[in-house]
C-alpha cells in the first residue's frame, strides 16, 4: 500500500468513509485564532467537499489511490474463494461494513467475494445486497482511477472476474 502523504491540487485520494475524492486545493485557513493547512477533497458522487487538517490526513486514514500492484493483489482476492464465517448476520455485517470503512482495497474486495452470489445459483438478501453495492462502488471508482475507466466500466470488469471465478466452479 502507498505510504506518501502528500497531496496535490489535483490528486485523486481514498478517504476511508467516502471513497475516491480530488484534492482540490491546500488551504490556509485561521480556525480558533491558529492557522491550519487544510485538504480540500471533491467528491463528485456524492456532491461534497470535505476539508481535513494536512496534519490529520495520515491518522485520519487518507490515502492516495492504491498502485497497480496493489489493485492486482485485490483483484487476486476477488478470484478467490469466498470465505464466509458461520456466526449471525448482524456480526458479519458489521465486519463487513468496518472493512469497507478501513479505507484498504484488499478488505473491500474481501467484502465483494464473500457476498458474490452467481444470478443463475441465488440470490442476495437485501442487506446483503446493499453491502456488497456498497463495497463494490468503493472498488470500481478506485479501479477507474488507476485504469483510466468510467466507473461503470470498471464495475463492468469487476462482475466479469466474479462471474468467470463462478463458472469455473459449477
Amino acid at each position: 500500500m502507498s505510504k506518501d502523504y502528500t497531496f496535490n491540487p489535483g490528486d485523486f485520494v481514498v478517504y476511508p468513509a467516502h471513497g475516491v475524492g480530488q484534492v482540490t486545493e491546500i488551504q490556509k485557513t485561521a480556525v480558533s485564532g491558529q492557522e491550519l493547512n487544510l485538504i480540500a477533497i471533491n467528491f463528485n458522487k456524492d456532491k461534497l467537499t470535505l476539508r481535513i487538517p494536512l496534519n490529520s490526513a495520515q491518522k485520519s486514514g487518507l490515502r492516495q489511490v492504491s498502485s497497480a500492484e496493489d489493485l492486482n493483489a485485490a483483484l487476486h482476492i476477488l478470484k478467490g474463494k469466498a470465505k464466509v464465517r458461520r456466526v449471525q448476520w448482524s456480526k458479519r455485517a458489521q465486519e463487513y461494513t468496518a472493512k469497507i470503512n478501513s479505507g484498504i482495497i484488499e478488505n473491500t474486495a474481501e467484502v465483494i467475494r464473500d457476498l458474490y452470489k452467481n444470478p443463475a445459483i441465488g440470490e442476495q438478501t437485501y442487506s446483503e445486497r446493499q453491502i456488497y453495492e456498497q463495497a463494490m462502488n468503493r472498488m470500481a471508482s478506485e479501479f477507474a482511477v488507476v485504469n483510466r475507466c468510467s466507473q461503470e466500466e470498471a464495475t463492468l470488469q469487476l462482475e466479469q472476474i466474479l462471474r468467470d471465478k463462478s463458472s469455473t466452479r459449477l
